[in-house]
């Protein structure tokens, strides 16, 4: 059974998952964490709790969601794995960190490309691989079926959606995604987003403002 800690991350406070299990494997999903207090708050939890970090997984690599992937890279000797189309924004990532006035010395490339319908295993636990784009090319986000929910990355939120006024964002293509991907899942499933509290898929379904009954 998987468990799930959330970390609130850098000045865009980005949710940072630590996903794990029974046998104490560990996936990290959008390491957020930006200067030495927020890498020292993940670390101490993962050496407090004995987990063993496996898997660093992005939903999509928009500057404000890669921040802390070489601190695990470097400490912990994981992978970036992500979609292949995220690699684009990964070419600019310096450029675009200068811009924000956030630190960034390396950009950790995708080591490990992840595809639509795959299934990723870690301990006893499973989390499927959801193509998502509109918000950002090569954005995914990953359910746990057992489990019942889903990290949704920048696609969905609490009455909300994602921006697609950024370079590879397009509406048309967000609201498919959705309708497709996120919406054809139960109602009970869990929401749990890039940004924000929490919710469902059926709250979102019925009641978001940008997608619902469309």
């Amino acid at each position: 059974m998987i468990k799930v800690k959330k970390f609130i991350f850098n000045p865009f406070q980005v949710n940072t998952y630590l996903l794990y299990d029974e046998t104490n494997e560990c996936v990290i999903v959008d390491a957020a964490c930006s200067n030495g207090d927020e890498e020292l708050a993940i670390s101490n939890f993962i050496e407090k709790n004995g987990l063993n970090p496996v898997m660093l997984l992005s939903t999509h690599t928009h500057i404000d969601h890669i921040l802390g992937n070489t601190f695990f890279s470097n400490n912990y000797h994981l992978k970036l794995s992500a979609h292949a189309d995220s690699a684009f924004y990964l070419e600019h990532a310096k450029d675009y960190a200068a811009a924000y006035g956030l630190p960034l010395t390396h950009v950790e490339p995708v080591g490990i490309f992840i595809n639509d319908g795959q299934k990723l295993h870690f301990g006893n636990s499973v989390l499927s691989v959801l193509h998502t784009p509109g918000h950002a090319l090569g954005s995914v986000c990953f359910h746990a079926a057992a489990e019942n929910f889903v990290i949704s990355g920048d696609v969905l939120f609490y009455q909300s959606i994602g921006r697609t006024d950024l370079p590879g964002g397009d509406y048309p293509t967000l609201k498919k995604s959705i309708w497709s991907k996120l919406f054809t899942l139960p109602d009970a499933v869990m929401v749990l987003p890039g940004h924000g509290p929490e919710t469902t898929i059926g709250t979102e379904k019925i009641s978001n403002p940008f997608i619902a009954l469309d």
